[in-house]
């Protein structure tokens, strides 16, 4: 495995050992397309000499900023391929955001998907000091490329495939002779953390670093992932898990399938059927509260039925999970709840499904119980961007939920003296671009500092138990870890997210953003979120969900009080990050009157 030293070279001995095994598909309506090795290969090829005719040259910044496509895997591997640097960019970032990452990176060739992207760039074109070429993936106005500045060249993509093509002729060996000169210390990628504390800092990838990642998932799952698997990638490319998910068709022989689109991903399952699933946690969340919620509208037997199978279900898969074996009456009792209930749920996600990794943020025990009722194996795992996505991954003899399972290949783990998670892996970034004091801060004799607090089990699997710093310590002294408390919160139906708040204060309250779709569902249309976070009937709902919540928790971790944020926790007003994570410092300032508010009510 690890005699290739680079992915550019692990890609092409890939795609030359079995050309004509299908490797890379994507759905288009009701239709699963493939390309065979020989064809992606091809397609890579064309892509490289494309970026060669923009006078791509070795260890040059070639930035994306697009949705997650084949096209955006293939320039990917292309700008690899070329020895250059890849820096996903989040299609969802604002204009200033994507400037910042742009200069600080010192881009050359920019690949935007359309014309929304393009707005956000002639917004800040005269800023982009390095910034030489655009190429359009989808249909630019020819307004828009007229407003262009005369210092940036515009490429459509069809102009860029036609130049790759020509280019190929006139150095037919240039694509192999650039592969064979590549070297594991070469960057491969500055990956821009999503700053949920302050300014986004971009981890230094090196092309063994990304090596090294592949050969760890290789060497702790060859046994489990087959040549006939099959993946469907739909999570962002521009996030270090979706990318991880894209290449790792290059280490193990699957088809590795790109969906249209994260909103048709429910459809796409059906087309694809794929066997392996990788996925973040509100994905699960989803379907999870949406069998519940359809569980509500049953009539009475129904629900009878599914309380029969859940039990008949969860004694069988206790027994499991406890390495004992289950009598033949719950074996029988198991199956029936299976066909009558679970059945359905194992369907939706295409009937073919072996296991499903979820990553990206901690996913609920309850859930991953759940999934398992209806066959659905959920390996959860961990990882970081200054890892180069999974480090920790629960294995597929043995989940235990709750954790993040053991560490994969090379990787070392240990504890702080404070219950810091530290990492050692050859899998992990070299540096932050431009911030040695942030190197310095991360990294320290090798070890690199997660910033999660965690411990170990008595079966030796790593569990976290919160961010660093998100701790709260209550004016009392005690201490409480917000992230758990959050996403039990999150699994009623009614709350779409919430922000525990409580440092040096008596006791805890929270910060409620609603699910506009679930009250909707309820019969409540027509009104907008603001409409209903105003509304007495909405808070009544959002509180008795809540009292639901705090009969689990302790008394000091229980929620005393709550106020429903007057609009959704977004990406676009910067309250959380493309990831999905809470951007606390922002939410703590952008409602520290109405924290207080809420205290000296409850207080007085």
């Amino acid at each position: 495995m690890m005699k290739d030293s680079t992915i550019s070279k692990l890609f092409f001995r890939k795609t030359s050992k079995s050309p004509h095994r299908k490797a890379i598909g994507w759905v288009d309506g009701n239709d699963l397309n493939f390309y065979n090795n020989d064809e992606y290969q091809q397609k890579v090829r064309q892509f490289f000499y494309g970026l060669i005719k923009l006078d791509t040259q070795p260890q040059d910044r070639v930035a994306i900023l697009a949705q997650t496509s084949k096209e955006w895997h293939f320039f990917d591997l292309a700008t690899m391929c070329a020895r250059a640097v890849v820096t996903p960019v989040y299609p969802t970032y604002l204009a200033h955001e994507v400037e910042y990452i742009l200069n600080h990176s010192e881009t050359k060739i920019l690949i935007l998907e359309n014309e929304a992207q393009m707005q956000k760039i002639l917004e800040i074109q005269h800023n982009l000091t390095h910034l030489k070429y655009i190429v359009a993936l989808k249909e630019v106005t020819e307004d828009s490329v007229k407003k262009l500045s005369d210092k940036i060249t515009f490429q459509s993509f069809q102009q860029f495939l036609d130049n790759g093509t020509t280019e190929s002729q006139n150095s037919p060996k240039l694509f192999e002779a650039t592969i064979e000169a590549s070297e594991p210390l070469d960057i491969a990628s500055i990956i821009y953390t999503s700053g949920t504390t302050g300014e986004p800092k971009g981890a230094v990838i090196s092309q063994r670093a990304f090596v090294v990642m592949l050969n760890n998932v290789y060497t702790s799952l060859k046994t489990n992932i087959l040549p006939t698997d099959r993946t469907l990638t739909f999570l962002p490319l521009s996030h270090v898990f979706g990318r991880c998910d894209s290449l790792l068709n290059l280490v193990f022989e699957f088809e590795c399938v790109f969906a249209e689109s994260l909103d048709k991903v429910v459809d796409n399952l059906q087309v694809a059927k794929p066997t392996l699933l990788l996925a973040v946690p509100r994905i699960f969340e989803k379907v999870y509260s949406k069998v519940l919620e359809n569980i509500q509208k049953e009539n009475d037997l129904k629900k009878k039925v599914f309380d029969w199978a859940l039990k008949a279900s969860n004694d069988y898969f206790e027994k499991i999970n406890q390495d004992k074996s289950p009598s033949t009456y719950e074996i029988l009792q198991k199956n029936l709840a299976y066909k009558l209930v679970f059945e359905k749920i194992y369907n939706r996600l295409g009937g073919r499904i072996r296991f499903l990794v979820s990553g990206g943020a901690p996913i609920s025990p309850e859930i991953i119980r759940f999934m398992q009722n209806a066959n659905l194996t959920i390996l959860e795992g961990y990882g970081l961007t200054e890892t180069v996505a999974p480090c920790i991954l629960n294995p597929p003899v043995r989940q235990i939920p709750g954790t993040i399972g053991l560490p994969l290949g090379d990787v070392q783990v240990k504890f702080a003296e404070d219950g810091e998670i530290m990492v050692k892996t050859e899998a992990m970034l070299t540096e932050y671009y431009k911030n040695k004091e942030a190197t310095k801060e991360a990294i320290k004799d090798g070890w690199l500092y997660t910033g999660d607090i965690g411990e170990l089990t008595v079966e030796g699997y790593v569990k976290i138990t919160d961010r660093k710093k998100d701790i709260i310590i209550t004016s009392a002294g005690k201490n409480v870890a917000p992230q758990k408390i959050e996403n039990t919160l999150k699994l009623q139906k009614h709350i779409s997210n919430a922000m525990v708040v409580g440092d040096q204060r008596k006791f805890l309250v929270a910060i409620i953003s609603i699910d506009h779709e679930a009250f909707r569902d309820d019969g409540v249309s027509g009104r907008t979120y603001e409409e209903l976070a105003e509304d007495s009937k909405v808070y009544e709902i959002v509180d008795q969900e809540i009292h639901t919540v705090n009969k689990e928790l302790a008394s000091f971790e229980s929620i005393k009080g709550f106020f429903i944020a007057p609009s959704d926790f977004t990406v676009e007003n910067g309250q959380i990050t493309p990831s999905l994570k809470l951007k606390k410092k922002v939410i703590l300032k952008t409602y520290a009157k109405e924290i207080d508010a809420l205290y000296k009510k409850l207080e007085s």
